[in-house]
């Protein structure tokens, strides 16, 4: 049985947090978004080898799904340990749009992120480091190189929303109120 999810994506918007949530709902397993991990107040980035220490003992849980994978940061570590790897591969037309609805939407209301940070406009649109750009660039980047990186774990790749949602019903199938 399948107890240890780690899901990831080709770039920001394609529902990892949103899948993830669901698969722990479902499995009855927790839920960790190492985001919340690595970003500290201000924006402080978690050191490698600390995030490492954290999630040591998260990993020899009985069972969780992890939102993210930070290879840069920490290689394989998350990924050697999960019974599934879940890819979210959407197409552009479907992420970007998404992921522009989502940033108005904390920009309007001022939504906290992880550890009481929350985007700027700054951070969203301009420079090299804007959330827009690294989508947009991470995107193709990992439709290149994930297929090699990936292709000794056992992983799931999703193309489609309704992907998505049939490997949801598969994976961890609805219970019925009450039982």
């Amino acid at each position: 049985m399948i107890r240890k999810i780690v899901v990831i994506a080709s770039a920001s918007g394609n529902g990892k947090t949103t899948l993830g949530r669901e698969l722990a709902r479902r499995l009855d397993v927790p839920f960790v978004e190492l985001d919340a991990l690595v970003h500290g107040p201000n924006w402080v980035e978690t050191p490698d080898d600390e995030l490492r220490a954290r999630l040591e003992p998260i990993l020899a849980w009985e069972g969780w799904v992890i939102d993210g994978a930070y290879q840069r940061k920490i290689g394989e570590l998350v990924l050697r340990e999960a019974d599934l790897v879940v890819w979210l591969d959407l197409p552009m037309r479907v992420w970007l749009p998404r992921l522009i609805r989502r940033t108005v939407h904390r920009r309007r209301s001022h939504e906290p992120l992880w550890n009481g940070n929350r985007e700027t406009l700054r951070d969203v649109i301009w420079g090299r480091e804007s959330l827009f750009v690294y989508a947009l660039h991470s995107h193709m980047r990992r439709r290149r190189t994930w297929p090699h990186t990936l292709e000794d774990y056992p992983v799931v790749r999703l193309r489609t929303p309704a992907d998505v949602e049939a490997f949801t019903e598969r994976a961890a199938p609805r219970t019925p109120r009450g039982g």
